[in-house]
């Protein structure tokens, strides 16, 4: 796979930010100067992609009346808190860390919830409407923008393990904040063992843990085919669906600028799925592990009723949950779970 995957998935990102800023600027209707800040999470830092390709649209911000100061978080926690604080203008997340600011958009990366594109890109035109601006906005927090990350699998160090009876006792690295990994992790009876976006890479390719899981864009810029090889895999089977989110403080921004964002992020869906199938292309063919259709049917079983328990305990938005269900039959109406 090029290399070039996450820096693409990133450009995207920027491209869609930088498109809705002349028309922040225009609708203040001043010549003023605006000076608003946006906190990047990039698991590499200043250095890294996100934070590159974000930089790149300084100087066409400023041309439009908005200069822009750009921060780089190594830690998706500190950014969240820094948003949180009122430190940041606006902030990008990925989806599960966003859910302390919206739980309706938090709740789009619930286990199973999305099992493949054609659910995700029903799910995000649907989200882009702007009858849906009500689930979007949360007090003073919107989520301007939500960009696909692509499917979320379970790499591991040891291809023997292929079957959930097989992760018994195996230590995940585990988002320790996301209480929906931890109790999927414990669900299947593995050690969960407390990790965050900046890490988790690093203690499995030096086999700290013996699988961590994320989604084909990692796979090369964080480099985990180190842990893979070489007796290891990627099991093709989606967890979830990973996402981005821009959220931005709503009284910091004109009225429609989150739309702004979203009709754009709509209109750029084809270019996103471009490069998600180029990096899961770019994995190896030998790499990939395949589970027999009568396991996909069971794992399938299983997460639904993860994700029911932890809709019921009220970590997921039960509006989100019956929205992705809804999309889910009509893609597949032959699902079990469609005829109740």
């Amino acid at each position: 796979m090029k290399s070039s995957n996450l820096s693409r998935l990133a450009a995207s990102l920027a491209l869609l930010t930088g498109l809705a800023l002349p028309g922040l600027a225009q609708a203040n209707g001043t010549p003023d100067i605006l000076d608003r800040s946006f906190c990047v999470f990039d698991p590499v830092g200043a250095n890294g992609p996100l934070f590159a390709i974000t930089k790149t649209f300084q100087p066409v911000a400023l041309k439009k009346g908005i200069r822009l100061e750009l921060r780089a978080y190594t830690d998706e926690k500190v950014a969240a808190e820094d948003f949180k604080a009122g430190q940041c203008d606006a902030v990008l997340l990925t989806g599960t860390r966003a859910r302390e600011f919206n739980k309706f958009t938090g709740s789009l990366e619930a286990m199973g919830a999305v099992p493949g594109e054609e659910e995700m890109r029903l799910l995000y035109n649907t989200l882009a409407q702007p009858k849906a601006r009500p689930f979007l906005v949360d007090g003073n927090y919107e989520v301007a923008g939500v960009f696909p990350g692509g499917a979320v699998y379970l790499h591991t160090r040891d291809r023997a393990i292929d079957s959930v009876e097989k992760l018994q006792g195996k230590r995940i690295a585990t988002l320790d904040f996301d209480t929906a990994s931890v109790r999927m992790v414990r669900h299947v009876g593995a050690s969960v063992v407390g990790s965050n976006s900046a890490n988790f890479a690093g203690k499995f390719n030096n086999g700290s843990v013996d699988l961590a899981y994320a989604p084909a864009v990692a796979y090369t810029p964080l480099e985990l085919y180190k842990g893979v090889t070489p007796n290891g895999g990627v099991f093709r089977y989606a967890l979830a669906y990973m996402n981005f989110q821009v959220v931005i403080h709503r009284d910091r921004f004109p009225e429609d600028a989150g739309q702004m964002v979203r009709d754009e992020a709509a209109k750029r869906i084809d270019e996103a799925y471009e490069i998600i199938a180029e990096a899961e292309a770019g994995i190896p063919d030998e790499v990939w592990m395949y589970p027999p259709a009568e396991d996909v049917a069971e794992y399938d079983k299983m997460l639904r009723k993860v994700r029911l328990s932890l809709l019921a305990d009220g970590v997921y938005d039960e509006r989100a949950i019956k929205l992705m269900k809804a999309i889910r039959c009509r893609v597949d109406g032959s699902r079990a779970e469609c005829s109740s």
